[in-house]
């Protein structure tokens, strides 16, 4: 048995397809009226890097949803923080009697960053507002204005 092209009806071997002419889509497929990207994946998404919580605060039907916008300002904010973290422990790393301290730190710190990072990943995925101390409460100043 062999299966047509275009619409996967089951059909015998070496006959068309009774139900649509070979190159057409048939009219009995219908996309549903929600289809697309869920909320709670676009703001998972927005924790990936800081490409796409920019473009889901830019595109239209991403910058109208509060769950999307908060999660895409926390993550803006929380990359800005780390960048300078990661500034700040360099800066230090050159002070002659502190340098050595960076070599400890650092590593700690990037990993606690990094937790943070998958813990709020993953809470959005659940779809769930978790809230960093600072950073949550001028995400949701900025998600709900």
């Amino acid at each position: 048995m062999a299966f047509c092209p275009t619409c996967g009806t089951q059909i015998a071997d070496g006959t068309t397809c009774t139900k649509c002419v070979p190159g057409t889509v048939p009219s009995t497929i219908a996309v549903p009226a929600g289809a697309g990207l869920a909320d709670n994946v676009a703001g998972a998404l927005a924790y990936v890097t800081i490409i796409p919580a920019i473009v889901f605060l830019v595109m239209e039907p991403f910058n109208r949803k509060r769950f999307i916008r908060f999660h895409a300002f926390q993550s803006i904010f929380f990359f800005v923080a780390w960048i300078a973290i990661d500034i700040g422990l360099s800066i230090i790393g050159h002070i002659p009697f502190l340098g050595w301290a960076t070599l400890f730190l650092w590593p700690l710190v990037s990993l606690a960053l990094f937790i943070v990072w998958l813990i709020l990943l993953l809470k959005a995925y659940q779809g769930q507002l978790f809230k960093l101390p600072v950073i949550g409460d001028i995400a949701e100043r900025q998600a709900g204005a």
